[in-house]
């Protein structure tokens, strides 16, 4: 019975160094667990704190859209064919806000749209959004002393443009070049820029409807 007790009394402190052992790797698994799930937590709600912000970008940008058009024909309005000479018009068109006008011989005054270039294949509506976004781009750019990339890009996120629909940003020489992709509703258009402090330039261009927006496949002035 000695024999036993001193066996007994030699594995106990073992055994209990074992349970020991074994409930601190318990407590370590479920640490690391806690520590997994609370990071898994935390990147769910960045990534929905990320969505967000995201989403009210893209609604303050539709509405800045839809502003700037808003006396515009509705989207998928079709361009009206011109007058064939000696055919008199019916009735006088009325130009949108900043639309080049020439005084025609009787001296009404008419809008004149684009009979060729990029222009000319945007349907109403986006030749006229087209008028009204290059005329405030360039009202803006013109006001900025040092046009870099940085200068530009804060110009035109304080006009409403998102960076993801600025392309192709960067300094060419003393000008800073940009493309803005404004399709919308199925249009096409797209602004082709150059800022270049009194030189700065910005034209209507016309990209595919559909798809990835690439600045190799738009059709800009030459």
């Amino acid at each position: 019975m000695k024999r036993t007790r001193a066996r007994i009394e030699a594995v106990d402190p073992v055994m209990r160094r074992r349970r020991r052992a074994l409930a601190v790797t318990a407590l370590a698994a479920l640490a690391l667990t806690a520590c997994g799930s609370e990071e898994q937590d935390s990147q769910g709600e960045r990534a929905k704190s990320v969505d967000a912000v995201s989403a009210r970008k893209d609604t303050a940008f539709t509405k800045m859209l839809d502003e700037v058009a808003r006396e515009c024909p509705p989207p998928g309005t079709k361009r009206k064919s011109p007058t064939p000479a000696g055919e008199a018009r019916t009735a006088p068109v009325e130009a949108p806000p900043g639309a080049t006008v020439e005084p025609p011989p009787g001296g009404a005054v008419e809008p004149v749209a684009p009979t060729s270039g990029p222009e000319a294949e945007l349907d109403a509506h986006d030749w006229c959004a087209g008028v009204q976004h290059t005329q405030r781009v360039a009202e803006a750019l013109l006001q900025v002393k040092q046009p870099d990339p940085a200068q530009v890009r804060a110009t035109l996120h304080g006009l409403g443009y998102i960076d993801e629909r600025i392309h192709g940003l960067k300094q060419s020489g003393r000008a800073t070049k940009f493309v803005i992709d404004l399709r919308d509703k199925g249009g096409r258009l797209c602004l082709d820029g150059t800022a270049h402090g009194e030189l700065t330039e910005v034209d209507a261009c016309v990209a595919p409807a559909d798809g990835s927006f690439d600045i190799a496949n738009i059709h800009r002035r030459l």
